[in-house]
């Protein structure tokens, strides 16, 4: 089995390791538009699987060619290309797998459902962790009811010793962060899809052990879920978990326009606000603290005429034995453990299919804990 990634960045390379160790796979291609990167990813996390070569996301042509051979592929690049690198593994031959983060993008690789399916070709859009894993939990809750009324997801990557004054540090692209912050949420409210503002509904929530914190409305986490589950729940919705204050601190600054893309002259010179704004959260929250993910999915129906509550729930810790953070391990292994599964025949269907329909929970969430991932899950009665 050959798999392949590209992009050779913080979730690249974790990706890049995950694969390697799976026995069956035989080589571990590593493109990046920077090759000496690639090479030193590949080396470094391949153990002895590693190829490297140099690639522009954007080439399709020379993607193409990258991926002929492979038998699948995670995109790890930022989810522009996404679309592109789609029709791109299509015509490969090479079963795709990314970690998405914008809704348009995943409709528009949609409408290429039937030339994938033609191609023999598996493209599972929206992974890692939230959009991700989280959907499939989703899924796995979804079977153990009879009826599901309302799906609760909450999810935050975040600091173990938070700084002021935001509480927060760069755990994965400032693009991705502005883009869940700034774009609007879909979500499901008495039955029907809505749309909501991002960083309202503040809310507040305790994990065991590790205090209070805050959740609130942000782009992307629902993913395709709404239209998966349309007309079979009357509540969905998805919240990013922060330390308490963050959002008020955070949301007045994209409110008076530094996510705007719209340029603004300062000094004679044109500016993308959005560009400045991406420039000062890497250079300002980019530390090297330890991590953590925080994960809680909660589901409530009626099982067997009694009212239940199902809650699925992560706390994962930097590895410091690796140096791969919380949020690389449970954004890029996902993502990485669904292309092999595509390569290895687990995942039958073929087509541009979201998560939640494409790959069996049962094979899926045991490999969690293979790779230290805790995943909890309780079950109680509502009174």
């Amino acid at each position: 089995m050959k798999l392949a990634v590209i992009g050779a960045g913080l979730m690249g390379r974790a990706a890049v390791h995950d694969m390697a160790r799976v026995e069956e796979v035989e080589q571990v291609g590593v493109f990046d538009i920077d090759e000496s990167l690639a090479t030193r990813i590949a080396e470094q996390y391949g153990y002895g699987k590693g190829v490297a070569a140099g690639l522009d996301a954007g080439d399709e042509q020379g993607v193409v060619s990258a991926l002929r051979g492979y038998d699948a592929a995670v995109s790890c690049v930022t989810y522009r290309y996404n679309i592109g690198l789609t029709r791109c593994a299509i015509e490969a031959g090479c079963h795709l797998v990314d970690l998405g983060g914008n809704n348009d993008v995943v409709k528009s690789q949609r409408e290429m459902n039937d030339e994938a399916a033609a191609a023999n070709v598996l493209v599972v859009p929206d992974c890692g962790l939230a959009p991700g894993m989280v959907s499939i939990m989703v899924a796995d809750g979804m079977a153990k009811f009879d009826r599901v009324d309302s799906v609760r997801i909450r999810v935050g990557g975040l600091p173990q010793s938070p700084r002021p004054p935001l509480n927060y540090m760069m755990v994965f692209s400032a693009e991705g962060l502005i883009n869940e912050y700034w774009e609007p949420c879909v979500i499901i409210e008495d039955g029907k899809q809505k749309t909501v503002n991002p960083m309202t509904a503040v809310e507040q929530l305790e994990f065991e052990g590790l205090g209070q914190f805050e959740a609130f409305y942000t782009s992307g986490g629902t993913s395709t879920l709404p239209d998966t589950y349309a007309g079979q729940l009357n509540f969905l919705d998805y919240k990013t978990i922060r330390y308490p204050g963050h959002c008020q601190l955070f949301r007045p600054m994209l409110e008076i326009g530094l996510a705007s893309r719209k340029p603004v002259t300062v000094d004679g010179i044109q500016v993308e606000p959005r560009s400045v704004l991406k420039a000062v959260l890497d250079q300002n929250l980019s530390f090297a603290d330890l991590d953590m993910v925080l994960v809680r999915v909660t589901l409530e129906g009626d099982l067997g005429g009694v009212k239940k509550r199902l809650v699925y729930e992560i706390v994962d810790r930097q590895d410091t034995r690796t140096g791969l953070t919380a949020m690389m391990r449970t954004t890029a292994f996902p993502a990485a453990m669904i292309a092999w599964m595509a390569a290895a025949g687990q995942v039958e269907v073929r087509g541009v299919v979201p998560q939640e329909l494409a790959v069996k929970p049962s094979l899926f969430l045991p490999q969690l804990k293979k790779r230290g991932i805790q995943l909890v899950t309780r079950e109680s009665a509502i009174e």
